[in-house]
């Protein structure tokens, strides 16, 4: 199964990806237990499928599609937001399939979704300048998506542009822990030396350390929701959270 999952996330496209994930469905009877819990779906398995790159294990829930930052974040728009309560206008760039069919069921949102090729985004727009109005938005999400564009501060403000004042963003990327600064260079073009340099071929830089300050440079402020601050190792496992993930939340006053 490994090697089935590295190969289709190192070749196939991602609309193409996306048309074919249902078939992960037909998986499910293989992963029946219940050491791991979907907070999502709610749905619990022995273990959850590989994913990735180089497809690590333990990862992709086989019911929802969640990955660990879906997880997070469905966790923090629980916990902290009124985001299942209150009136908001929400656009959501590269919607993810977790996300996608929930939230377009909530009638307290105005939600469109947005992206450049995906067939299943309302919007085909370029998130670098989307002639979308300004001010104009209660919640924004563009997650992994800024390791992937031309410029990401040029898309950091264009996000900062089309939030109301109040509103609020989550953009999250891999980061480099290692690394104090985020790694980027155009010149380089070819798949194999980024995914040597940046962790993936289609990503043009692996953000470090500095990635809030990136944030706030463009006038975010920025809070931090810490997964080993809110859960026990034992949740940790049980859920299947990164650990060491930070879930930035971007503001705009």
């Amino acid at each position: 199964m490994r090697k089935i999952i590295k190969f289709i996330v190192r070749n196939i496209p991602r609309p193409l990806m996306i048309k074919l994930s249902k078939l992960v469905f037909f998986i499910k009877p293989f992963y029946l237990g219940n050491k791991v819990e979907c907070p999502i779906c709610k749905k619990h398995y022995r273990k959850f499928l590989p994913y990735g790159n180089n497809a690590g294990v333990n990862r992709l829930c086989p019911n929802c599609l969640s990955l660990e930052r879906h997880r997070l974040i469905w966790i923090y728009l629980n916990k902290k937001t009124d985001f299942f309560q209150a009136n908001h206008k929400f656009l959501h760039f590269a919607p993810e399939q977790p996300f996608i069919k929930r939230f377009k069921k909530l009638k307290n949102l105005n939600y469109t979704t947005a992206d450049i090729v995906s067939p299943i985004a309302d919007l085909h727009i370029d998130i670098l300048k989307t002639g979308l109005e300004s001010n104009n938005y209660d919640i924004i999400f563009a997650n992994h998506v800024l390791e992937h564009v031309e410029n990401d501060i040029f898309a950091m403000k264009e996000i900062f542009r089309l939030l109301k004042s109040g509103g609020w963003a989550i953009m999250q990327v891999p980061i480099n822990f290692k690394s104090q600064i985020t790694d980027e260079d155009p010149n380089i073009t070819d798949p194999k030396e980024r995914e040597k340099r940046f962790g993936q071929y289609d990503h043009v830089r692996y953000h470090g350390l500095d990635y809030p300050n990136r944030l706030e440079s463009v006038g975010f402020i920025v809070e931090k929701f810490e997964v080993e601050k809110i859960f026990s190792q034992n949740q940790i496992e049980r859920i299947r959270l990164d650990k060491n993930e930070i879930l930035y939340i971007a503001k705009k006053q």
